[in-house]
């Protein structure tokens, strides 16, 4: 039994860190425009495809893993740029259900614009993974891939800690958040500050995507569906907004399934992730690290 948590502990470790790189993208957004963006997931599907090609141009070494990374993260940040610009900017001042339905329709594009290029097409496809190890530490079992998933996400969330609280970009960035006329009159590009935050939080999308594509080896145009609402559900329990609470509902989430899987059954995962939605809202709609907010009439 104390080997079976333990190793279930590694692996809801390793697929959490995944969902809190992926539910960062919906936080920053959400925190900075009050904009659920539910295409989020398939910017996800789109890193792992250009991790898909540039692995398979490259092969799996590291060094051909380090330029899919790149490659991937500065090719979402663009696209989720793009999106920001030509899809939300001009609804930006629209009721917020207008922007809601937009991210769908954004959602429904990308995915359905992946299963009609001809060189993607809708059929899935075998992720190509670097050599699997698996290394036994006493009475746990962690493989190469599980390493290299939490270590990157531990790295990535410590580089957009940094950015956040200690450079002039961040600060604009909470500014911003906190209050966007009162940023726009202090002189900050509220504009620039927006494209920024959508650019960060599709590169970090991108980077969970990849990590994804490695721990489960397997790419479609839908295969960004789950993992994104699985990471709304991490980003709602956490706080929405909120930058920790963030990462933290995504390991109590990755958790959460897995010992559902290892202790209940695999059938019922999905269903304890959703059932955590159901409760945190019913109980904390708030969630665990975010804030209530008064507005005076």
């Amino acid at each position: 039994m104390r080997e079976l948590l333990v190793q279930q502990f590694v692996n809801g470790l390793s697929l959490g860190s995944i969902y809190a790189l992926i539910a960062l993208g919906y936080t920053m957004v959400y925190g900075i425009v009050l904009l659920i963006n539910f295409a989020h997931g398939d910017i996800l599907m789109v890193g792992a495809y250009i991790g898909y090609f540039t692995l398979t141009a490259l092969g799996t070494s590291p060094w051909a893993l380090a330029a899919a990374f790149a490659l991937a993260m500065l090719f979402c940040a663009a696209l989720g740029i793009t999106i920001e610009r030509f899809a939300y900017r001009p609804l930006r001042k629209a009721p917020r259900l207008n922007s809601l339905i937009t991210a769908i329709a954004v959602s429904f594009i990308l995915q359905n614009g992946a299963r009609v290029i001809p060189f993607i097409g809708p059929n899935p496809r075998q992720f190509p993974q670097p050599t699997l190890r698996q290394f036994n530490l006493g009475f746990v079992s962690i493989s190469n891939i599980q390493i290299i998933v939490i270590a990157l996400s531990a790295a990535l969330m410590l580089c957009l800690n940094y950015i956040v609280n200690f450079t002039k970009r961040g600060k604009a960035m909470r500014a911003v958040s906190f209050d966007l006329g009162a940023s726009s009159l202090m002189g900050i590009s509220v504009n620039g500050i927006i494209s920024f935050t959508f650019a960060l939080g599709s590169a970090l999308g991108a980077a969970g995507g990849l990590l994804y594509a490695c721990a489960y080896p397997l790419v479609s145009p839908t295969m960004g569906t789950m993992p994104g609402l699985k990471a709304f559900v991490a980003a709602v329990l956490g706080g929405i907004g909120s930058i920790p609470g963030a990462m933290l509902g995504g390991f109590i989430l990755g958790l959460a399934e897995t010992f559902t899987k290892g202790f209940i059954s695999s059938q019922f995962s999905d269903a304890v992730s959703f059932s955590i939605l159901i409760i945190i809202l019913l109980v904390k709609p708030t969630g665990i690290l975010g804030a209530k907010l008064r507005v005076k009439v």
